[in-house]
């Protein structure tokens, strides 16, 4: 099994909540641990991926700026992959 890199792990947390996910299904469907996923979630709050809205739960959403940065991510793989 290879090793994820960040980047790898920051697109499929927002891929993730895309439509809106609460923590503890990012940490199942990521295979994280609690810890990482924190971690990683309060980056990508800080970097305006996601949103956390506290009225539905702590759910956490991507941001349009989140999208742009899959789309972005999504297409250098591509380009890659071929």
């Amino acid at each position: 099994m290879e090793r994820r890199n960040n980047l790898e792990i920051t697109a499929e947390i927002l891929r993730i909540a895309e439509k809106g996910a609460k923590k503890t299904r990012i940490v199942y469907e990521a295979n994280l641990n609690f810890a990482y996923a924190k971690r990683y979630l309060d980056n990508l709050e800080e970097y305006g991926l996601v949103t956390r809205d506290l009225e539905a739960g702590n759910e956490v959403k991507t941001t349009e700026k989140g999208l742009l940065f899959l789309q972005q991510y999504r297409g250098l793989l591509h380009l890659l992959v071929g």
